[in-house]
């Protein structure tokens, strides 16, 4: 028996590649040196799915903010994967500014994010504020800004489910 979540993986495996934007959010990050951002790209193009987007912010909650909202008036990804602005220092405030946003938050991503973490980093995985959500009918993914931290997140938890991701917040 096919469980229901597999039945809609294949699915959503049928709607063709999924359109993903990136934000890096860094006050000190330029596309000569965002690792993080482009281990995305890699990634999700690897997979065969396209970035139609992508960009660096400051770490200010009210550009961050804008940003999501442009990128959701003027794009149509289904995906936007911010990497950077996780952790509890002054300037980090992604999580701040996507958590005001948020219609709907998907815990289980934070939380299994930290639990992969701290199988790598021990116990300073729970200063990560890793989050994920939907937004005006797009899936919102929020990761630390680390090259390891990215990889962890893209491999073992968004790719897997990326196109089933899109597939429920568009259905």
């Amino acid at each position: 028996m096919t469980s229901s979540s597999q039945q809609h993986r294949e699915i959503a495996a049928k709607q063709g590649p999924v359109r993903v934007a990136i934000v890096t959010v860094s006050d000190t990050r330029t596309r000569a040196n965002d690792t993080g951002g482009d281990l995305i790209e890699q990634r999700v193009t690897s997979a065969g799915h396209q970035v139609v987007f992508r960009e660096i912010v400051k770490d200010d909650p009210q550009r961050i903010a804008a940003l999501l909202d442009q990128i959701i008036d003027e794009t149509d990804a289904r995906i936007v994967l911010f990497t950077g602005g996780t952790g509890i220092a002054p300037r980090d405030t992604t999580y701040d500014a996507l958590a005001r946003k948020l219609e709907k938050t998907l815990p289980g991503f934070g939380e299994l994010f930290r639990m992969l973490s701290y199988q790598e980093v021990g116990a300073a995985a729970m200063l990560s504020r890793a989050t994920a959500g939907v937004y005006r009918g797009r899936v919102i993914v929020s990761m630390p800004g680390s090259p390891n931290a990215v990889q962890v997140a893209m491999d073992k938890l968004i790719l897997p489910e990326l196109q089933h991701l899109a597939w429920e917040v568009a259905r």
